[in-house]
């Protein structure tokens, strides 16, 4: 909380703007520590979401509150509300439908070929749990039937609050439109209480996926085993090309040989020197 001679009770007005001084250090800061570009164009934007967090600690204005984060005895624990406020979360179930359509037609068949029947996926940015779950619903209904197979979803996302959401598996009824009529009968269930209007994945998938907070910056990605399934979809277009470069190299060496990747519809890694293959629209395989 800010000192008293700072607060103010009023709240925040939205003509309130933050310094080009601040905007610049925030732009850097932010950039430095969850790679997300922050462009002068993205000015209000910022303005916007960070008024949430002005309140929150009652700073009478924007620059006050880019002097409480950037106080050193402040800045470790208010980075993490920072990072939150500016991250993106769009998510559906089923998004981009037909990498799910690849992953239970094609890429399944073909791993259980191998022999793979343990097999390990994970959603590089999970958001609200929206990607995990869809995959846990097409892996589970591949499976079926298929003697000893299993699987393992990890789900990563930097947002804490966004993982917290994931975590419950409870989401809006119509949130739960885009998935098909016998996959939404099996894995979903419905509020007894008809006010609610809320559906929840059910406990048995639940427990196939496992969800962690993990900053694509970090040098070192403690991922465990190696994954024969990665969906890292719209992420990279927030970062420069220096850092898609190295959160993709990254992700690979996380990967198995044979293992898959899919990227979002408008990502790209086409140029950059990594041992991958391109074998679909945006899917990609370890050599």
């Amino acid at each position: 909380m800010l000192p008293s001679a700072q607060l103010s009770h009023a709240p925040p007005l939205l003509s309130d703007r933050i310094s080009q001084r601040n905007f610049s250090a925030l732009a850097r800061y932010i950039h430095e520590t969850a790679g997300i570009r922050m462009p002068p164009s993205k000015k209000t934007m910022l303005e916007g979401r960070l008024r949430r967090r002005q309140r929150a600690i009652g700073a009478a204005t924007l620059d006050d509150y880019c002097d409480y984060l950037f106080a050193e005895e402040n800045i470790e624990f208010e980075s993490e509300f920072l990072i939150n406020a500016v991250t993106t979360n769009k998510t559906d179930f089923f998004r981009e439908a037909y990498h799910f359509d690849y992953l239970r037609n094609v890429a399944l068949p073909g791993l259980i070929e191998r022999g793979v029947t343990r097999l390990r996926a994970w959603s590089v940015a999970c958001s609200t749990g929206a990607e995990p779950y869809t995959m846990a619903m097409t892996i589970d209904d591949a499976f079926a039937g298929t003697s000893g197979a299993s699987f393992t979803i990890l789900a990563t996302d930097l947002d804490t609050e966004v993982l917290e959401i994931a975590r419950s598996g409870i989401y809006p009824a119509e949130f739960a439109d885009p998935v098909p009529p016998a996959l939404r009968k099996r894995y979903l269930m419905t509020s007894c209480d008809p006010a609610r209007q809320e559906v929840r994945i059910i406990p048995a998938l639940r427990r196939n996926v496992a969800f962690a907070r993990l900053n694509l910056m970090d040098r070192n990605y403690p991922v465990g085993e190696p994954m024969d399934v990665v969906f890292c979809r719209n992420v990279l277009i927030y970062f420069d090309r220096e850092t898609q470069l190295k959160v993709v190299s990254r992700i690979v060496e996380k990967m198995a040989p044979g293992g898959l990747l899919f990227l979002g519809h408008s990502e790209t890694i086409v140029g950059h020197d990594l041992p991958i293959a391109q074998i679909g629209n945006t899917i990609f395989q370890r050599s």
